[in-house]
């Protein structure tokens, strides 16, 4: 059998694995964390790399979340809502995954952004300004 690569756990995928560990697995304790290691802390709550995992929670957690079970074993990930996380740029109009307030998709289009912006602005100054002979806006 060929491994899948390592990959970085998601957000989702995390909170899941906390969440079936503290509500499922038989061998996790609130007070005492995992009873079977002699330092208590269970590691799988604090995963983020995908690859080795608990053997008890392999085989009698995992199958009770059979979505997180195919993602975690088959080492792809799940697949993002391309409608939700994409959005498009306000310069090109190419879609593209937003992180926060982000608003081009790259700095080409910033700096585009930022020249239209400059020239408006200056556009405006210009028409305001008055000749200093005549007092008449230039």
């Amino acid at each position: 059998m060929i491994k899948p690569t390592p990959r970085e756990l998601t957000r989702e995928e995390r909170r899941e694995i906390k969440r079936l560990v503290t509500e499922m697995c038989a061998n996790y304790d609130r007070q005492y964390g995992c009873l079977p290691l002699d330092y208590g802390r269970c590691y799988m709550i604090d995963k983020y790399w995908t690859g080795a995992y608990c053997k008890y929670f392999r085989n009698a957690v995992l199958p009770l979340n059979p979505k997180l079970e195919a993602a975690l074993l088959d080492g792809k990930p799940p697949a993002l809502p391309a409608a939700a996380e994409t959005k498009p740029c306000e310069i090109c109009g190419k879609p593209f995954m937003g992180d926060g307030r982000q608003r081009y998709c790259s700095d080409k289009c910033v700096n585009k952004a930022r020249r239209r912006s400059e020239a408006g602005r200056a556009r405006k100054y210009r028409s305001k300004k008055k000749s200093s002979v005549t007092g008449i806006p230039l």
